[in-house]
């Protein structure tokens, strides 16, 4: 799950109310949140580097909050807030609209170069912003938030926000090869080619864990403005020249990626989290995006859908007795718009744009057992009556596990399914005499068969670990897989236990 690192005083001034700290825990147990931790920004660098490098940080309070991996509206301080002010029916949910500019457009221009690499983008404005410190914070940590959850650490999608005063449309998404790709990146104070800038980035402890995304590729993604100004080098690092400051007050934002649903969902939940600062609050301006086939299209899309389900399925699903109208106002609650329609039995939920993790009834279910309160539901014993009991065989394993773990020796779970050369030629054997179950169409090498003998994972994981210290005490107590006349035959667990010491690059097995 997420974490979201909140100020205390900043989150209460924005809920209109102040709470003891069990008051707020119960408070995010309500709305299927977690109170992780507090804590401040001083007593977090004091664990994490020590207390000289603590001193003179913040004594701030911070609240750290774990947040459901699917509620992207959940990732920064505006939604929270907004979350939970919906649900204790303080304020109604907000109405999210995107408007044509009073001028012309802004276009981005997606070339055919891109196909190969990251094909897709979207973009869009927020017009008239006004920035805070504390609102700039949570608008570049909700970025990274993304980045690292439903971006994929930027494998699917990477986010651009740029001072659109700085900047003339339109916009240009295009593919170069490195050496003709040359711009001044974020923070730096000199120009530097896209293969200078992979060199420089491969020891910064932030960057370099994206290079791989293009590093290999012929051609790097890159987006000009009608000037040649480098917007952004996705998905690595954005040009210096339209770097977003708390003076910032038009933002075009642009998120390209692998996957054309995702990148739609990431700009939507930018701009309906920050749009509340806008002179025009929750109004985005739309932006004008040409694929390469020439097509174009409008976003961000800031779409609502309607979906309809019926009052007897939720009270099945979730164990309750309420009327439609009470499951109606529930759902209300957890920003999903319901009334009662048709028989009296039907509901009609409107799903915002914020919502994208809402795809089926079982979720709506879901959100109505959580605004009912888990802890009201009421306990229940199954229809049919039984006592559960241990299999000797686990008990036996669970047994020796514990044997060989007080013994100083650590347990490795390693794939079922191996290679063939891991079983066989490894290990001095003909596959034929192995009596292996193979994979009709293995995906890849490592998974052509299912394991005869635990010994191959074991090694490989004594392998990759060979510059821990010394000996390694490994075992492991797992299911193998033969071959009988008729079909694969699921082996009782079997033991294996190794130690291993290195000489000269070899071990020994006891």
């Amino acid at each position: 799950m997420p974490t979201v690192s909140v100020k205390r005083d900043l989150l209460f001034q924005a809920l209109g109310r102040t709470y003891t700290d069990e008051e707020f825990d119960e408070l995010c147990f309500e709305f299927g949140l977690e109170l992780d931790e507090i804590t401040s920004e001083k007593e977090i660098i004091s664990k994490e580097q020590g207390n000289e490098k603590a001193e003179g940080a913040s004594d701030v309070i911070l609240y750290k909050i774990d947040v459901p991996a699917n509620r992207y509206d959940l990732l920064c301080l505006e939604g929270l807030v907004r979350g939970l002010q919906v649900f204790k029916e303080r304020i109604k949910a907000p109405v999210y609209k995107r408007v044509m500019p009073n001028g012309e457009i802004q276009k981005l221009i997606i070339t055919e170069e891109t196909a190969k690499i990251r094909p897709y983008a979207v973009a869009a404005v927020l017009r008239n912003i006004k920035f805070t410190k504390d609102r700039y914070d949570s608008f570049i940590e909700l970025q990274e938030k993304l980045h690292q959850n439903i971006c994929r650490k930027r494998a699917l999608v990477a986010i651009g926000t740029h001072d659109l005063d700085t900047l003339s449309g339109p916009f240009t998404y295009t593919a170069k090869r490195p050496s003709d790709i040359k711009f001044k990146p974020l923070n730096k104070t000199k120009e530097y080619t896209a293969c200078e800038l992979m060199n420089i980035y491969k020891t910064d402890n932030h960057l370099k864990h994206y290079l791989h995304i293009i590093e290999n590729k012929p051609l790097y993604p890159v987006i000009y403005d009608s000037n040649g100004v480098v917007l952004s080098m996705p998905p690595i690092i954005n040009g210096n020249h339209s770097k977003i400051t708390v003076n910032t007050r038009n933002v075009f934002i642009e998120c390209t990626g692998t996957d054309f649903t995702k990148a739609k969902i990431v700009l939507d939940i930018i701009v309906t989290m920050f749009s509340e600062y806008c002179e025009n609050q929750f109004t985005v301006e739309a932006a004008e995006v040409v694929f390469p086939n020439g097509k174009s299209y409008t976003f961000p899309e800031l779409a609502y859908r309607k979906e309809m389900v019926r009052a007897e399925l939720i009270n099945k699903k979730v164990g309750i007795r309420e009327t439609p109208e009470n499951i109606a106002k529930l759902l209300t609650r957890m920003f999903l718009k319901s009334e009662v329609i048709g028989d009296g039995n039907q509901i009609e939920i409107e799903i915002p744009p914020t919502r994208a993790d809402v795809m089926h009834a079982c979720d709506i279910v879901e959100d109505a057992a959580i605004a009912y309160g888990y802890n009201n539901i009421q306990m229940a014993l199954p229809k049919t009556y039984t006592i559960a009991n241990q299999f000797p065989l686990n008990k036996l394993t669970e047994l020796l596990r514990h044997d060989m773990a007080a013994a100083g020796f650590t347990e490795a779970l390693t794939f079922a399914l191996c290679s063939q050369e891991d079983i066989a030629d490894k290990l001095g054997l003909d596959i034929s005499a192995t009596n292996a179950v193979h994979i009709s169409n293995p995906k890849t090498a490592e998974f052509q068969v299912a394991r005869t003998t635990l010994l191959p994972g074991l090694l490989k994981t004594i392998a990759a670990n060979r510059k821990m210290p010394l000996p390694l005490k490994l075992f492991e107590i797992s299911d193998i897989v033969v071959k009988d006349s008729s079909r694969g035959k699921n082996e009782p667990p079997l033991i294996c236990i190794l130690k291993a010491f290195f000489y000269y690059e070899n071990f020994n097995c006891v």
